[in-house]
C-alpha cells in the first residue's frame, strides 16, 4: 500500500494542526515496514521531518505553492496528478482547508475543528466563506473522515450532513515521552535561565489570536487577581503571533500589571515540556476548540490546569481541571485565586490531570489511522455528494 500525506497546512511547525501531522508521522513511523509513505512537504517544512527520513519517502514541494490559495489550487489541480503517477492509493489531507474534491486514490482527511461556526470573527470573510460553504462540500467527496473528538464529529454532521457514524473519532495523544512530571526545579531553572521568570507564574500556550483564543479577558482577570490579592504571580503569554495579535499586545500595554505579563513568542518543542513543568498553573480561557492539546500536555507534565470547556475542551479535559466560563472575567480572576492559595486544590488537580492524561496515547491512535487506511474502500464516495 501507498499512502501520501499532506502537510502543507503545518505553517512551519507552529500551530496545532502542526503537532498533530509531526506526532502523527512519528507514531506511524513502526508501520513503515510494510507500507510505503509519502510525506510532501514545503520546501521550508522539510527540516521538521528529519526524523522520518530514511523510513519515509519526504516529498519536497516548491515553495511557490505556500500562499493559501495558490496551496488551494495546488491541492485540486496539481496533487491529484502526481498521485495517480504515483500509484497512490491513498491520501490523507490532515486538516479540512485543504481537502481534495477528486482523485482517482481514496481521500482521507481530518478535521481538527468547525470553528468558522462557531466565532463569527475567527477568520476575514474570504476563508470564513471558503470554511463555512466550500468545505461541506469537499468533506462529502471524501472515503474517510477522522474527527478528533466527538464534539467535532457532531458538529461535521450538523454542518456538513456527515453522519457520526460514517466518521472515524479518533481523539488526539501527546508523546508521554517528553510530556511526564520530570524534574521540576531543573525545569524552574531552565526558565529562569533563559525567560527570566523567578516568580510563579500562569501559563497560557496558545497563538495570539482574537478574539478566538480569549487572551484580553485572560489579561483583564489576571489585573482583577493581582489588585485583589497582591500577589507575586505573573502572566506568561507563549505562542506566535497571529490575526487580531495587536489587540492581546494593546490590552497587555494598558495593564495596571503590565510588567508582570510576559510574551515569549513560539515556544519550540524541546523547550515547551520544561515550561509546562515550571509554570505553577495553566489558565486555558479558550472560546472554542476542536480538541485542545495544550491542557493535555500541562497535565502530564504535572502542571495544574484552569480551563474552559467550550467546543471539545470539555471531553477532553473532564473533571480534571479547574472549570470556567471564559467569558465571565470574575469566574477566571476567581479561578486564579482559588488555584494560586490552596495547596490541596493544586494538588487535587495535579493528580487528577495526571490521570486523565493518560487517556491520550498516540500509539493506538496510529493504529486507528492505520485502519482508516486500510479499510477497503469501493464504488462511490461513502455518503455521496
Amino acid at each position: 500500500m501507498k499512502i501520501a500525506i499532506s502537510t502543507s497546512v503545518i505553517q512551519r511547525g507552529k500551530t496545532g494542526v502542526a503537532q498533530y501531522v509531526l506526532a502523527l508521522t512519528r507514531a506511524l513511523m513502526p508501520y513503515a515496514d510494510v507500507v510505503k509513505f509519502h510525506i510532501l512537504a514545503l520546501a521550508q517544512d522539510l527540516p521538521l521531518f528529519e526524523f522520518a527520513r530514511g523510513r519515509m519517502e519526504i516529498v519536497p514541494v516548491d515553495e511557490r505553492w505556500r500562499p493559501a490559495v495558490r496551496n488551494i489550487w495546488w491541492h485540486q489541480q496539481v496533487l491529484p496528478r502526481w498521485l495517480d503517477k504515483q500509484q497512490i492509493d491513498v491520501l490523507h489531507v490532515p486538516s479540512y482547508r485543504r481537502m481534495v474534491r477528486s482523485a482517482q486514490c481514496n481521500l482521507v482527511s481530518t478535521i481538527h475543528d468547525l470553528a468558522p461556526f462557531h466565532l463569527k470573527k475567527k477568520y476575514d470573510l474570504a476563508r470564513m466563506f471558503y470554511g463555512r460553504v466550500i468545505v461541506k462540500h469537499l468533506a462529502r467527496r471524501q472515503n474517510g473522515i477522522i474527527a478528533v473528538s466527538t464534539s467535532t464529529a457532531r458538529d461535521v454532521e450538523r454542518y456538513f450532513g456527515v453522519p457520526v457514524q460514517k466518521q472515524n473519532v479518533i481523539l488526539n495523544g501527546i508523546d508521554h515521552a517528553r510530556f511526564n512530571p520530570g524534574d521540576h526545579a531543573a525545569a524552574r531553572a531552565m526558565v529562569a535561565q533563559r525567560w527570566q521568570l523567578n516568580e510563579p507564574f500562569f501559563l497560557y500556550v496558545s497563538r495570539l489570536e482574537h478574539p478566538a483564543k480569549n487572551h484580553t479577558r485572560l489579561i483583564e482577570a489576571f489585573d482583577q487577581f493581582k489588585t485583589s490579592t497582591g500577589s507575586p504571580w505573573q502572566l506568561v503569554l507563549a505562542g506566535s503571533d497571529w490575526h487580531g495579535a495587536e489587540h492581546v499586545h494593546a490590552a497587555a500595554r494598558d495593564s495596571r500589571h503590565s510588567r508582570d505579563i510576559r510574551f515569549l513568542g513560539f515556544v519550540e518543542d524541546a523547550a515547551l515540556p520544561d515550561l509546562y513543568r515550571a509554570a505553577s498553573a495553566m489558565v486555558y480561557p479558550s472560546l472554542f476548540e476542536g480538541f485542545g492539546l495544550p491542557p493535555i500536555e500541562a497535565m502530564a507534565c504535572g502542571c495544574p490546569v484552569i480551563s474552559s470547556k467550550r467546543g471539545a475542551l470539555g471531553e477532553v479535559v473532564g473533571t480534571a481541571a479547574r472549570i470556567i466560563n471564559p467569558e465571565d472575567v470574575n469566574d477566571i480572576a476567581q479561578a486564579m485565586q482559588e488555584v494560586s492559595t490552596h495547596p490541596d486544590q493544586r494538588d487535587s488537580l495535579i493528580h487528577a490531570g495526571l490521570e486523565n492524561a493518560a487517556r491520550f496515547n498516540w500509539d493506538d491512535n496510529a493504529r486507528r489511522v492505520m485502519e482508516v487506511y486500510e479499510r477497503p474502500f469501493t464504488g462511490s464516495r461513502s455518503w455521496g455528494g
